[in-house]
């Protein structure tokens, strides 16, 4: 399996086979507040930032 990058944005398809979690978990999370806010770079397209999903995976090993 490939590393996520530190740097850059990644789009949720790119994002998801480093979390525990499923796609509608993630978003219900951004709405709850328990996992990073994404970036709407345009109308169509959401991305998080890199640096924001390495942090929330590292939080999660507390």
């Amino acid at each position: 399996m490939q590393n996520l990058p530190k740097d850059g944005m990644s789009r949720i398809n790119q994002i998801l086979p480093f979390l525990p979690i499923g796609k509608s978990t993630v978003w219900k999370w951004v709405r709850e507040g328990k996992f990073p806010e994404p970036v709407k770079l345009s109308s169509t397209m959401t991305a998080w930032r890199n640096s924001d999903i390495h942090a929330w995976i590292e939080a999660q090993g507390k």
